[in-house]
């Protein structure tokens, strides 16, 4: 597995899908290519220099499989830097961008019958989805559940209704709203498990039907969706989750796992390149170390929901605050997450050229 790294791409094109969103499209030079080709549902990292800090945030691709184009949906956040940063930016201006990241994939190529469940900004992985099974599989078809607070601020309305429009019979809409009369009654109000058993129980959707789930958007409602949809019968390895947030502050590993006096060894293998650094585990992950330390380590949110920072612990041992992402496999294969890591033993090794 070769560690992202990032490229500088030139803007495309800009355009504002919605109130207080920005969608990007890069231009992708011939001999990146194949770097950046991506499968539906994953997310590129955006990084930039905003008031002399490094600032980097992930954002999913919108845009359809094998479209020829690479867009990213940008919601604005009150007090975003990022966000607010990308609203300055021009066509012909560069981004410095990481290669294609994220696991919230769906399998193309053969026929399918996906869920699709988001609020807010969680519908752009769902809408590189949604695009690239109707373009590229005649014969699948999709449920849309799209959860806001008003028409006003859908993110990506023209493209799902120019998708409704052009696949009438095989894809079918739900919207709820929390501060809108929605069509049907019962999706008044924030996208719930309730919902869901309405759905149900009116024979709008058949849980039993569909090859896979997808859900994307707040921690408390996508926790709440996927419990809803194993309660109702659909096996784990069919409902997969995205987190675009989390209301959880990690809780550091405890001090009476933490070894010695606090200077614990650490090195990292990066590019088959080693390098050492020591790190006090009470006060710092290893991810936090390497950068005091002046490493250049791959990481994207910095909060345990991606996989940017994924590596193996080759020597040692070590914990992590919190995991949104690995799965029970990789942990039990001995790897981790840097940005949540912090040393149990005298010794660490981490390897992120592992696979």
């Amino acid at each position: 597995m070769a560690v992202p790294k990032f490229h500088s791409l030139t803007i495309k094109s800009i355009r504002h899908p919605s109130n207080g969103s920005t969608a990007l499209q890069f231009e992708i030079p011939e001999g990146l290519a194949d770097t950046f080709l991506f499968d539906p549902g994953q997310y590129l990292t955006l990084r930039a220099t905003i008031d002399g800090e490094d600032i980097r945030r992930s954002y999913s691709i919108c845009s359809a499989r094998n479209a020829g184009d690479l867009e990213v949906g940008i919601k604005q956040v009150p007090d975003g830097r990022f966000s607010n940063f990308a609203r300055t930016l021009k066509i012909g201006d560069k981004v410095q961008v990481m290669s294609p990241q994220g696991r919230f994939t769906a399998p193309i190529g053969d026929r399918h019958n996906y869920l699709l469940i988001a609020a807010g900004s969680g519908i752009t992985p769902c809408l590189s989805i949604a695009k690239s099974v109707l373009k590229e599989e005649p014969q699948s078809t999709l449920t849309l559940i799209y959860g806001n607070r008003s028409t006003k601020t859908v993110m990506f309305l023209d493209d799902i209704n120019a998708l409704k429009d052009r696949y009438t019979e095989r894809l079918q809409m739900f919207h709820a709203f929390s501060r809108e009369q929605s069509d049907i009654a019962f999706l008044n109000g924030r996208l719930n498990s309730t919902m869901i058993d309405n759905l149900c129980a009116k024979n709008l959707i058949n849980l039993f039907d569909y090859d896979a789930a997808y859900i994307c958007g707040p921690q408390d409602m996508t926790e709440e969706l996927q419990a809803a949809l194993l309660d109702l019968g659909m096996e784990k390895d069919q409902v997969n989750i995205e987190l675009f947030g989390t209301h959880q502050s990690p809780k550091p590993v405890s001090a009476n796992t933490i070894i010695g006096n606090g200077n614990i060894g650490v090195d990292v293998i990066v590019d088959g390149k080693r390098n050492s650094l020591l790190m006090d585990p009470r006060e710092q992950t290893v991810l936090a170390a390497a950068q005091g330390a002046g490493l250049d380590l791959p990481f994207s949110c910095a909060g345990g929901m991606c996989c940017t920072c994924r590596c193996k612990i080759v020597e040692g041992k070590a914990a992590m605050d919190v995991n949104y992402s690995l799965q029970d496999w990789e942990i039990e294969a001995g790897f981790t997450l840097a940005c949540q890591s912090r040393p149990t033993s005298k010794h660490l090794v981490l390897d992120f050229d592992a696979k």
